[in-house]
């Protein structure tokens, strides 16, 4: 047993110590936007607002992502990504704390869209920051710290979260977020300043060439945007499935949810190192990873035994440990070529987008077609995605590019 602990501590070794704080500032960032998931809840009992204008303004949230996060790949290119994320921290601490004193309509979409538009330029400086502070040989596991830390904040998030609500109200929902926000702010000032901090594997690229005109790399965009709107499906249509045709409670569906958090923290780590020593290509992972989320889908048409629901969450979280690693590894090798900024940018982009329309999409499916209909169509676009995956690999093997 305690060999067994400390192999899967030497999973985490070699990462540098800028990295580690990177994941520690994510994490306190992810933990602070704790008024995210409470939000529509937010929306409707306090402000009492109606369901279709709660819509408009999760609308508005999604659009305020894509803005930011294009306009973070654009700054990070102009400015570097370390002035991107003290701005970017500070700002929406600031605005978290202003939004609680908007009532109106028309003011809580602008609000949303600004808030949205100033976190998100994070996001895209965050990962060049990341792969800037990161040895090559470490990158991916490197995307997989940060990933447990992204994991770790949502799960705490809300739950600080219920109980800053149940005790102080809604009001200190918005106090804790944008202090957290500027305390992460600090905290980044003092541990990754660049005058201290020397970067590891920075580089810059005399000729750079756009993101925009790599046709692989918008092969590799819609295979990530089909894959966000496969993936969201497990956060807004399957928790209706588990309870309308499972009947499983709310605490049921928690602890279904949460065997996702667990197992990802407990396994994959120790998955990305030892997929890191075989063969197979970056492409190749992310197409075994797409296919097993598909096959998560499928397999709950077959039979309505209950067990099926926890074999799924298993084969989706398999395939996310698998795909989300190597796909991010993927594009920071990509962007190599060009503005690491606008590459990044276009990688998270893809996701953002995903979340305009795959919640909606997969509702309205659901809503026409049932659900086994709505899991059917969602492997086909599975489906879909690993032939894109195979014809990625095609055509970068054919112009002689990293896969």
């Amino acid at each position: 047993m305690k060999k067994l602990f400390k192999n899967y501590l030497d999973t985490f070794g070699g990462l540098s110590k800028e990295v580690w704080w990177l994941a520690l500032i994510t994490l306190i960032n992810r933990a602070g936007t704790m008024v995210i998931p409470f939000l529509s809840l937010y929306l409707t009992e306090n402000l009492k607002f109606e369901i279709s204008d709660v819509a408009w303004i999760m609308s508005a949230f999604g659009l305020g992502s894509v803005v930011g996060t294009w306009l973070g790949g654009k700054l990070t290119d102009m400015i570097g990504y370390y002035k991107v994320m003290v701005r970017s921290l500070l700002s929406t601490g600031v605005l978290f704390i202003a939004l609680q004193f908007l009532d109106t309509f028309a003011s809580i979409c602008i609000g949303i869209f600004l808030v949205m538009a100033v976190a998100d330029t994070f996001r895209p400086a965050m990962f060049v920051a990341m792969s800037a502070y990161s040895k090559p040989e470490n990158k991916t596991r490197s995307v997989t710290l940060i990933r447990l830390a992204i994991n770790l904040g949502f799960s705490a998030g809300p739950a600080v979260g219920g109980l800053i609500i149940t005790t102080i109200g809604y009001g200190g929902l918005f106090w804790v977020d944008g202090i957290t926000c500027i305390l992460a702010t600090i905290l980044l000032i003092k541990v990754l300043n660049p005058k201290v901090s020397k970067p590891l594997d920075e580089f810059k690229v005399d000729n750079p060439k756009s993101a925009y005109k790599d046709k692989s790399f918008w092969i590799f965009f819609v295979v990530m945007l089909l894959f966000g709107i496969i993936f969201l499906q497990y956060f807004s249509t399957m928790p209706l499935y588990y309870k309308d045709v499972h009947a499983l409670t709310e605490f049921d569906i928690g602890l279904l949810l949460g065997l996702n958090g667990f197992v990802i923290f407990l396994l994959e780590m120790p998955l990305i190192k030892w997929l890191e020593t075989t063969r197979y290509t970056k492409t190749g992972l992310m197409l075994f990873g797409v296919l097993l989320v598909g096959i998560s889908f499928i397999i709950l048409t077959f039979t309505s035994w209950i067990g099926i629901l926890v074999i799924g969450m298993l084969f989706m979280t398999i395939g996310e440990m698998i795909t989300f690693p190597f796909s991010n590894s993927f594009a920071i090798e990509r962007a190599k070529r060009g503005h690491q900024g606008e590459y990044m940018a276009m990688y998270v982009m893809a996701f953002s987008v995903a979340h305009i329309f795959g919640h909606n999409a997969g509702m309205q499916l659901v809503n026409y077609l049932g659900f086994d209909t709505t899991w059917q169509i969602i492997t086909i676009l599975a489906v879909i995605s690993i032939l894109l995956l195979v014809y990625l690999k095609y055509y970068m093997k054919r112009h002689n590019e990293i896969q």
